[in-house]
């Protein structure tokens, strides 16, 4: 029980900070924060839908896809962390800050962003979205996730930057390039720990 609570507490923890930086920070600007984030980000400019809302329908229609391959346990925890980054994300949403500088926003959003990823994958635990069809491409071709993952992002990113502002697929690439940064900074080498689908690094 006491390993429980504490990762509860770790997953319950990333996901907020997660959301503090997308609610915060990065999608005042309409900055994507992956493939999800970039998804979220077109359904509330062409529907209107709230964001939180949109990025806990894809997440969760992708983690649907990849339980198969995942497994169970990988899927509830993973619930978990995008409810609680959705809710933070309309909650913090609502917060006025004053003479904004898109510049600070991207540092301080992409910062907070990896961090609240590191901490849920030193957990074991996706933050949801396409990193599930990247997880699930890696596992299939037994190659590590980072570069399905950079394909797939890119491509949401590009449509985003179409439909809405080309100049955010530059700011979607500078916050996935900072926030990675902090990612690998907080999880070490635990990633492959964290998710053994057969590979091994290279020497």
């Amino acid at each position: 029980m006491k390993l429980f609570m504490k990762k509860f507490g770790l997953v319950v923890a990333g996901g907020v900070i997660q959301g503090f930086g997308m609610g915060l920070f990065l999608f005042p600007h309409s900055i994507p924060s992956g493939g999800a984030g970039g998804i979220a980000v077109l359904f509330n400019y062409w529907f209107n839908l709230d964001i939180g809302l949109a990025l806990w329908i894809v997440n969760f229609s992708m983690l649907l896809f990849g339980v198969r391959f995942l497994g169970k346990r990988f899927a509830v925890w993973t619930v978990i962390a995008i409810t609680v980054t959705s809710i933070s994300i309309d909650f913090f949403e609502q917060s006025y800050i004053p003479n904004r500088n898109l510049i600070l926003d991207l540092l301080f959003g992409s910062v907070f962003l990896g961090t609240g990823i590191g901490i849920l994958i030193r957990q074991g635990v996706s933050n949801g979205g396409v990193g599930v069809v990247a997880l699930i491409i890696s596992y299939k071709r037994k190659i590590l996730p980072g570069k399905p993952l950079l394909i797939v992002n890119g491509a949401i990113f590009l449509v985003t930057a179409i439909a809405i502002d080309i100049k955010l697929i530059f700011l979607a690439l500078i916050s996935q390039y900072i926030s990675t940064k902090i990612v690998n900074q907080v999880c070490a080498l635990s990633f492959v720990k964290a998710y053994t689908f057969g590979w091994r690094k290279k020497p």
